[in-house]
C-alpha cells in the first residue's frame, strides 16, 4: 500500500499535499485543498479579542419606550409618531429610530409635555420648619417628607413659607399641575391665618373688595372672619399657589402674620392626615380635583 493510499500509518500527518492518481492535490486528511496549504501559516486568523458589547446606560431609555410608557400609544406607534416628526426632545424634532433620552428631559408629544413615569399623587400635611422646595443644601425640605411615598420624580405644587404649615400637593403630572397656574380658573386653597391683631371690619372689607397695589389689582376669593373664635383669627381662600401674595396683603394693611395653614386644596381636606404625614389621593379624590 503506498503512503498516500492509507490513513492507517504512524505519525501525525505532515500537512503537505500530494498527488493522487489522477494528479490532483490532496491533503493526507484526504479533503481537497484547491492548490492551497494551511501548513505553513496560512490557516484564517481568528480574533481573540472580538469587540465587546458596547453597554447601556441605565439612564437612558429608547425614545419609543419613553413615549409609550407615557401612555400615549403603543410602542409600535410611537415609532410612527417619530418617523412622522411629532415628537422633540429638548426643543429638537428626531426621527431616528432608537434614539436614547434620558428621564430629565424634555420630551413632547405634539407640543404638549410627556412623561414616562407612573403618575403620583401625594397630599402632605406640612409641619413648620420645612423648606418648600426640591434643592439640596437648604436644611430640611418637604421632600425630605415625602421621600418613601413614591419613586416616581414628584415635585410640589407651588410653595408654603419654611414657617407656615398645612395643606402641599406633590405630583408629576403636568396636567393637575396646570391647573394650579390657569390664570382663569385655577385651584382655590383655604389658609387659615392668625394675625399679630385683630383686623378691621373695614380693611377686610377692602381685602374682599380687591385693591390695587402698585397698580396691580390684587383681589381674593373669599376672607372672612372665623366663627366662635378672635377677629385676629382669619380665613383666607385665594386661587395663587404661593403664600408670598398673602404677606403681601396683609402688610399692605399693617398687619402681621403670626401663623398661616393651608386646611384645603379644592376639595381636598386635612382629614386623617396628622401634622408631618402624607397620603395618596384616592381615585375619587383625582377625579373631583381634576373637574376643577
Amino acid at each position: 500500500m503506498s503512503r498516500t493510499q492509507g490513513t492507517s500509518g504512524k505519525g501525525k500527518p505532515s500537512g503537505r499535499s500530494q498527488q493522487n492518481g489522477n494528479g490532483k492535490n490532496v491533503n493526507r486528511g484526504g479533503s481537497a485543498s484547491k492548490g492551497k496549504s494551511f501548513a505553513r501559516g496560512n490557516a484564517p486568523i481568528r480574533n481573540v479579542n472580538p469587540p465587546s458589547k458596547r453597554t447601556s446606560n441605565p439612564d437612558e431609555i429608547r425614545l419609543n419606550k419613553y413615549v409609550a410608557n407615557s401612555g400615549m400609544c403603543s410602542r409600535r406607534e410611537a415609532d410612527v409618531h417619530i418617523a412622522t416628526g411629532l415628537v422633540t426632545v429638548n426643543g429638537k424634532v428626531i426621527t431616528e429610530m432608537g434614539y436614547k433620552v434620558k428621564l430629565e428631559d424634555e420630551v413632547r408629544y405634539d407640543g404638549a409635555r410627556i412623561n414616562p413615569e407612573k403618575k403620583a399623587y401625594v397630599l402632605l400635611n406640612k409641619p413648620k420648619g420645612f423648606a418648600t422646595t426640591t434643592s439640596e443644601g437648604k436644611g430640611r425640605t418637604v421632600m425630605d417628607l415625602v421621600a418613601n411615598a413614591t419613586t416616581s420624580r414628584i415635585k410640589p405644587i407651588g410653595r408654603l413659607g419654611r414657617n407656615s404649615k398645612g395643606l402641599l400637593l406633590f405630583t408629576n403630572d403636568d396636567v393637575i399641575a396646570a391647573k394650579f397656574t390657569n390664570s382663569k380658573n385655577g385651584v382655590p386653597r383655604l389658609f387659615q391665618i392668625e394675625l399679630d391683631k385683630n383686623l378691621k371690619l373695614e380693611d377686610l372689607k377692602a381685602i374682599q373688595a380687591g385693591f390695587k397695589l402698585e397698580g396691580k389689582l390684587i383681589a381674593v376669593e373669599e376672607i372672612s372672619y372665623i366663627d366662635g373664635e378672635a377677629k385676629n383669627q382669619i380665613g383666607l381662600k385665594i386661587k395663587n399657589i404661593g403664600n408670598t401674595l398673602i404677606r403681601t396683603i396683609f402688610d399692605h394693611f399693617k398687619y402681621e402674620i403670626v401663623s398661616l395653614d393651608c386646611v384645603a386644596i379644592g376639595p381636598l381636606t386635612k382629614k386623617d392626615i396628622p401634622r408631618g404625614h402624607w397620603k395618596h389621593l384616592t381615585e375619587q379624590e383625582l377625579n373631583n380635583l381634576k373637574m376643577l
